[in-house]
């Protein structure tokens, strides 16, 4: 039994379903392989792009029997607001509002420079600032590139008869990103797009999803582990837009 595992069946933490504090691994008792992710902030674009990702792959996961718990930093409303635009299940989603658990598990914090005078949350601001830029987040940019430039080795994002909200865009079809370059892989503004809707949604609802912008660059992590509680997989983020090993699919490990 892997340390991490061990940290994960002690810790209790709020469940969203039902706001009560509760083991994150209750109802885990059968299970054939055991996926644990512990996001960032519940409005960060890593926990929103990783969530997408299930709803999109649930065939890849539920074929495979896997029991999924995912843990965010944020508060019940968070989590509320969080399941409610992504459709991960309430009753899997615990929410973590200090960060505790990701430093229990040693989850690189982001970049963090203090200014004399500054509050936490202006200190914050300013790391994840820098971070975006790509200081103390290795590959960040090289990422935000990737969304507009597109990717041949990634699937499609989004269905040609899918309508897109994207705001400031106005609706359209998913059709319309075959003129940028084809179909059958990533074509070239389309993650760029799911990007942007995904921050229309957390502006939108800034004080719900960060209720607490002391915690915007700590990064997270995903934890595989077999019905023994045997760590098969992790990956640890390093940075922002960097929640996978294979961005291009980051579901990759699950075919393992």
């Amino acid at each position: 039994m892997s340390s991490s595992y061990e940290i994960f069946s002690t810790i209790q933490r709020q469940r969203v379903s039902d706001g009560q504090i509760v083991p994150i691994l209750s109802d885990c008792a059968d299970y054939k392989r055991l996926l644990i992710l512990v996001w960032p902030q519940l409005g960060d674009f890593d926990s929103l792009e990783y969530a997408w990702w299930l709803e999109k792959e649930a065939a890849l996961w539920q074929n495979a029997g896997i029991t999924i718990r995912a843990i965010g930093i944020g508060d019940r409303n968070s989590g509320l607001k969080f399941a409610e635009y992504t459709k991960f299940r309430q009753d899997w989603l615990f929410v973590d509002p200090k960060a505790e658990l990701h430093n229990l598990l040693g989850l690189y914090r982001g970049l963090s420079l203090k200014l004399p005078g500054f509050s936490p949350g202006q200190n914050a601001w300013l790391n994840l600032i820098f971070m975006c830029a790509g200081v103390g987040s290795p590959g960040t940019l090289a990422e935000v590139l990737r969304g507009y430039l597109g990717d041949r080795k990634a699937p499609q994002l989004i269905a040609e008869e899918e309508t897109m909200q994207a705001r400031p865009l106005p609706p359209f079809r998913g059709s319309l990103f075959n003129l940028a370059g084809g179909q059958g892989f990533q074509r070239p503004f389309e993650l760029a797009t799911l990007r942007l809707r995904n921050m229309s949604q957390v502006l939108g609802n800034w004080s719900t999803y960060i209720p607490d912008s002391s915690y915007l660059t700590q990064r997270g992590g995903t934890f595989l582990f077999d019905s023994q509680g045997n760590l098969l997989y992790e990956h640890r983020d390093g940075g922002i837009l960097g929640c996978a090993e294979n961005m291009s699919y980051p579901l990759a490990f699950l075919q393992d």
